[in-house]
């Protein structure tokens, strides 16, 4: 069966649940959830998991981010702590987890291969 990533509609709250979908053609989609990017901050995506790699571009105030996968990287601390849990956003574009709110101190999406 095929899963497709596709793009979750918000609910009141603004916060997606990750639910499976199940399209009338029988394929498996995974609604993706969106987390917030710390209110006030302008972050920078990286080509990869630390300060070194080059910035491909810098996400507005009040961005919200999809997390594909995570892996470790470069500590960061931020304002939900420090953490060297690198969020991937796109392909081949990392955020510091420290700067995203995902209600966790850990991983919430697989690691990256």
């Amino acid at each position: 069966m095929a899963v497709n990533h596709v793009e979750e509609t918000e609910g009141v709250d603004g916060a997606g649940d990750g639910a499976a979908v199940t399209a009338a053609d029988g394929v498996t989609t995974m609604a993706l959830r969106y987390y917030a990017v710390a209110p006030g901050v302008r972050l920078n995506v990286r080509r990869g998991p630390g300060t070194n790699y080059d910035i491909v571009r810098v996400l507005a105030e009040g961005a919200r981010v999809p997390i594909y996968c995570q892996r470790p990287g470069e500590t960061i601390s931020g304002p939900y702590g420090t953490s060297n849990i690198w969020d991937n956003i796109s392909n081949g574009e990392y955020v510091a987890d420290a700067f995203v709110n995902t209600g966790s101190d850990g991983y919430v999406a697989s690691r990256c291969l």
